[in-house]
């Protein structure tokens, strides 16, 4: 099972940083994914940068989420 998204803030562009419930953070950059199904929706930058967490996850305003597990697992650790 992986770890719970706790905080999500906007970094810059198309970059998320996260904090997990675990103690690590990361950084998630959404650029590669944002010309496919509905993340499409996600490429206007005043709706991507109204990322905040909702349960275990990341979503924005227009309903799309993430699965935590690509949440995690995509995101760059960072100390």
């Amino acid at each position: 099972m992986c770890p719970s998204t706790k905080r999500v803030r906007h970094l810059r562009d198309y970059v998320i940083f996260l904090e997990f419930d675990n103690d690590e953070k990361g950084q998630l950059d959404m650029k590669p994914f944002l010309n496919f199904g509905v993340f499409r929706k996600l490429q206007d930058p005043e709706l991507f940068v109204q990322v905040r967490v909702a349960f275990d996850t990341v979503e924005w305003p227009n309903g799309v989420d993430l699965d935590p597990a690509f949440v995690y697992e995509k995101c760059e650790k960072v100390t």
